[in-house]
């Protein structure tokens, strides 16, 4: 269904440089057509954004289910769907249904398998997932351990033009480790991998990124060591970015402290010392993306003694306020923080979305990035509130949301 003309007045764009600026925007057949000092025309439905932020819709690059009343919550209206499902995106036709899953009030973009049931061994069926919808590959929440698999699957996927997006831990390393190898896992006594697993898989990675030419994104990279490799990485050209979630910057593994299952996460959380420099690295363009990680656990996986929980995190809800404590906080700018959450992820997923510019898709936010609220795991719009953050009071709330040009109610 093609929108009617919509006009939003009052409000302050936030556009690619610069702070948000006061202005008009006008949307018509789903998208936007003016920017600026525009008068709405006779028919527009006019919107009053009333001194607020218009942003662009947030793009979610790597979910692990679709759990629209938390993405729309969020601001979240395109979202990138990993292969990690029941059973796995690993063959055409489940890749063109999960494409159409969220329609029409959000676009999933599914990430195909890399490798039959994610198993890492042999190559899923690509160029027919590409065609059938995928917007790129991913490995899962698991590493390819088998470097020629993996050179195999870079080299293929450098040929169909689609990014790999990866997980970076050595799984030889990591073993059944459930943390961080340090003073608190120690204390804990629960079973820990040294951090150094992250750079040995991203430092694997980034070599035969170069060699074959392909795009990789590593999902998460949440250690100072492998963070070094990347910035360098990028330095001398190879074709690499990264990606955190709120998590590993703001929380730290003395979190873990209590046995708090809803801490429990893939990575694990870090030093203190790592998590300032992921702080560091998104102040400096090392990453490129901030996503929610969205992976909605229930009490049967989270109820649990710490090393048999699930890891993972619900994040949608609290993606945009979290992210906007980085403004607040100086390290970035707000356009910087909507590169990381909307423009950087549509470009890895080759959208026409993700920034306010004529011509693009009129998928857009309304947020008053001051209104404060409290992170409540009761009260989530999520399917499950395991969100690490309960209790946070937080500033920054979605008031209204767009996709295409037509209001979500």
């Amino acid at each position: 269904m093609i929108a009617g003309p919509l006009t939003i007045t009052g409000g302050r764009l936030v556009l690619g440089d610069g702070e948000p600026q006061p202005g008009a925007l006008r949307c018509e057949g789903g998208r936007i057509v003016a920017l600026g000092d525009v008068t709405p025309h006779e028919g527009d439905v006019v919107f009053d954004a009333r001194g607020a932020l218009v942003a662009p819709g947030l793009v979610d690059l790597g979910v692990f289910a679709i759990d629209k009343p938390a993405f729309h919550f969020g601001g979240i209206t395109r979202a990138a769907l990993m292969p990690d499902q029941g059973p796995p995106l690993d063959h055409p036709a489940r890749v063109r249904f999960a494409a159409q899953s969220g329609k029409p009030d959000l676009w999933v973009h599914p990430l195909a398998a890399a490798t039959r049931a994610l198993e890492g061994s042999d190559l899923a069926e690509l160029a027919l997932m590409r065609d059938a919808g995928a917007r790129a590959v991913a490995t899962g929440r698991a590493w390819i351990g088998d470097s020629g698999v993996m050179l195999r699957l870079l080299r293929y996927c450098a040929m169909l033009g689609l990014v790999v997006v990866t997980h970076a831990e050595d799984a030889g390393v990591t073993g059944s480790a459930v943390a961080t190898a340090g003073e608190v896992a120690t204390r804990l006594g629960l079973p820990s991998a040294p951090a150094v697993a992250e750079a040995l898989a991203v430092a694997r990675d980034i070599a035969l990124a170069e060699v074959s030419g392909c795009h990789v994104h590593f999902r998460q990279v949440t250690t100072a060591s492998a963070l070094d490799l990347v910035r360098t990485a990028k330095a001398r050209g190879v074709q690499v970015t990264a990606g955190v979630t709120p998590a590993h910057f703001i929380l730290s593994d003395l979190e873990l402290v209590g046995f708090r299952t809803f801490c429990r996460m893939s990575p694990p959380l870090r030093s203190d010392t790592d998590r300032k420099a992921v702080i560091a690295a998104i102040a400096d363009g090392t990453i490129d993306v901030i996503s929610s990680g969205h992976d909605p656990r229930g009490p049967e996986d989270k109820r649990l003694p710490f090393a048999d929980a699930e890891p993972g995190m619900a994040g949608a809800e609290t993606l945009l306020p979290l992210t906007l404590t980085l403004v607040r906080d100086g390290v970035i700018s707000m356009a910087r923080a909507f590169d990381l959450l909307s423009a950087s992820p549509a470009r890895l997923l080759g959208v026409d979305a993700g920034r306010l510019a004529v011509g693009t898709e009129a998928d857009l936010a309304i947020i008053d990035p001051v209104r404060p609220w409290v992170v409540d795991s009761d009260k989530m719009a999520a399917s499950a509130g395991n969100t690490p953050f309960d209790r946070r009071p937080v500033e920054g709330r979605v008031t209204a949301l767009f996709k295409g040009g037509t209001k979500i109610d």
